[in-house]
């Protein structure tokens, strides 16, 4: 499949969303930058999700549907292997962005040569209320950065669509995210920030990685799974764990 020049494939995996979706896909409906397609693909669902995804009206959002829940990193992937654009990005479906991120990011990218480009976020709880707290992101990151932590949010991300297909990770037991980045950066490529709250991302205990002990253990398979050995895992696992304590304390 050729990639279509310049067109930016968002993906969202959606699971009993009906309670969010609707102002994420409305966030993609209002980008200054209108060269996108948004393909949104159900889990499953057993709520509403899918009568909302069909209430919009536009040609650009395409709808795919598992019969049965296969988990949001298998959902993903359905969503990049039918993406048409030179770039993916992703959006899940209780997060929002602000109306010029897409278009932020396509200009950095342009500047820097950039492949990868993130940005900072703002954060907002389950009911909606705003949080009094920023992620700050640095302009660069590298491999060995990367690694101390994940400061490039999912649906921060913009990627070139075929980096992302290259290095795409399927499993539920890992940030497979976080893995598809490192693996990028291990090539040498650098991760390119937008220190700016484009994303606005909403804090759920039922996420993967609401659950701290839970995200632990999943950071741990991450790292094991791009080949680090126990003993440098471990010296990052103390990192992880270090930024994490000093991030989260903001978001109690």
């Amino acid at each position: 499949m050729t990639n279509v020049q310049g067109l930016v494939s968002v993906i969202m995996a959606a699971y009993n969303a009906e309670k969010t979706i609707r102002a994420s896909i409305k966030s993609v409906l209002a980008q200054t930058y209108q060269n996108w397609e948004l393909l949104v693909v159900d889990d499953g669902s057993k709520d509403n999700t899918v009568k909302i995804v069909e209430s919009f009206d536009n040609p650009r959002i395409h709808l795919f549907r598992n019969e049965e829940n296969k988990g949001v990193s298998i959902s993903r992937k359905i969503g990049a292997d039918n993406s048409k654009g030179e770039w993916i990005a992703i959006l899940d479906s209780d997060d929002i962005w602000v109306n010029n991120k897409l278009e932020k990011q396509i200009k950095l990218a342009k500047e820097v040569n950039g492949e990868l480009i993130f940005t900072g976020s703002a954060f907002i709880r389950e009911n909606g209320d705003n949080v009094d707290w920023k992620l700050h992101v640095p302009e660069t990151l590298c491999y060995k950065e990367l690694l101390k932590q994940n400061l490039v949010s999912n649906s921060s991300s913009l990627v070139k669509s075929e980096l992302y297909k290259k290095h795409y990770a399927i499993s539920d037991k890992m940030h497979e995210d976080f893995a598809i980045w490192l693996n990028i950066t291990k090539e040498g490529k650098l991760a390119y920030g937008i220190d700016e709250p484009l994303l606005i991302y909403r804090l759920s205990s039922s996420s993967k990685s609401g659950n701290k002990f839970k995200a632990a253990i999943m950071n741990w398979n991450t790292y094991r799974y791009i080949g680090l050995n126990p003993i440098v895992a471990l010296y990052y696992m103390c990192w992880y764990m270090i930024k994490g304590i000093l991030k989260y304390r903001h978001l109690k």
